[in-house]
């Protein structure tokens, strides 16, 4: 049996739909916090309640499971509890979504360090592994969806640092053909997408596609981090902001083929993307 977590995030929502591609015949299992919130997982999967902390859910969420894809959030509890008890009810193989800022020996930031914690966690735990590191994600820009409506502006910090930002869909499909197959075993996988970009650039591709103006305005680290706790945490916000100002350097720009040999063709671009979410930009 294969176990899903994470079903309602971001990559775990693209990863469910393409689970019918999956070696037919594997019985699907759905953790979420709540279940009423996902959506489009198979008509034959079996969707749980589940807590990654919990470990009275857990023992019942991975019995008779053999492989996890493992989507949690970084946090200072980490991944501990959910491994011990996929050790204990005999999990082979755990594929985990990290970052690829965990192998930036320059990267520091609060939860570059709990990925790291937890990457270490799973290689320790005596269970097969592999590790999906992606940069950014092109879905982050749906924060700018708001100013682009209101008043045709994009408002973000560091905004001529380049990122080669990776498509979820297109990590979602990663996650699901290296689930399929034990070659993948021992697997640390950077996954980008095939240029990097700036927010400026992306703005300005965004504004082609809309066929209307848009202006970019740079944020200092003040602001983007009174922006960032309207929806983080404060040590979150301030995790977040370190993490972009380290991208000046560069950083964030290495252009890797690991996701387009994984796929067997070339990583999806962000303009590609954005014409995808085209309508989530619209006014109105």
């Amino acid at each position: 049996m294969l176990l899903v977590t994470g079903a309602t995030g971001t990559v775990g929502r693209e990863v469910l739909r393409r689970l019918p591609g999956l070696t037919p015949g594997v019985p699907v299992r759905v953790m979420a916090r709540e279940p009423g919130r996902v959506t489009g997982a198979p008509a034959s999967a079996e969707i749980v309640r589940g807590d990654f902390t919990d470990a009275r859910s857990l023992a019942g969420v991975l019995r008779g499971v053999h492989r996890v894809l493992l989507l949690s959030v970084p946090s200072a509890a980490g991944d501990a509890v959910f491994l011990r008890e996929a050790g204990a009810a005999g999990v082979r193989h755990v594929v985990k979504l990290s970052a690829a800022a965990v192998a930036d020996e320059g990267a520091d930031d609060l939860i570059t360090r709990w990925q790291r914690r937890n990457e270490q966690l799973l290689v320790d735990s005596g269970l097969a592994w592999t590790l999906l590191r992606p940069r950014a994600f092109m879905s982050n820009t749906l924060s700018w969806t708001r100013s682009i409506r209101t008043d045709n502006t994009v408002r973000a910090l560091c905004g001529t640092s380049l990122n080669a930002c990776v498509d979820p869909r297109d990590v979602a499909e990663v996650a699901v053909r290296v689930l399929g197959g034990a070659e993948h075993e021992g697997g640390v996988y950077p996954l980008t997408g095939p240029e990097a970009l700036s927010a400026v650039d992306q703005t300005q591709q965004l504004a082609q596609l809309l066929g209307r103006a848009l202006q970019f305005e740079e944020l200092d680290a003040g602001q983007a981090r009174t922006a960032l706790t309207a929806r983080y945490s404060a040590e979150i916000a301030g995790a977040l902001v370190e993490s972009a100002e380290r991208g000046r350097a560069g950083s964030k720009s290495e252009v890797d083929g690991t996701a387009s040999a994984l796929l067997g063709r070339p990583a999806e671009d962000f303009r590609t993307w954005a014409a995808d979410h085209l309508g989530a930009f619209r006014s109105g």
